[in-house]
């Protein structure tokens, strides 16, 4: 198992209907997202510049191009879209970040 961190950028304004759709999330996107091997998945916003954190657990070969191929993960983002800087095909607009520390 590895961890995957990244930054994605929520528009002002839209705090509470993101947090209420993430309360809200499709179980049908909750069975894909373990379906590849996604156990442990969280994000922190950031209130005074709207950046998303994220950090997922996922399997060393976590195809991340697969999942973005999926229908229900794409329907998924068409609804966020609104709420986030995305891009052209609705995904998040993302930056990866590089883990240079864990304790277990």
């Amino acid at each position: 198992m590895s961890q995957k961190g990244f930054l994605m950028y929520l528009k002002p304004g839209v705090e509470k209907e993101y947090t209420k759709r993430h309360d809200a999330l499709w179980p049908e996107l909750e069975s894909l997202l373990k379906s590849y091997g996604i156990a442990k998945y969280s994000i922190f916003l950031d209130v005074d510049t709207n950046i998303l954190f994220g950090c997922l657990h996922c399997p060393a070969a976590f195809d991340e191009a697969a999942l973005a191929q999926e229908e229900i993960m794409q329907k998924w983002w068409d609804s966020m879209a609104e709420l986030m800087e995305t891009e052209p095909n609705n995904a998040p607009k993302t930056k990866d970040l590089k883990q240079v520390f864990y304790l277990e």
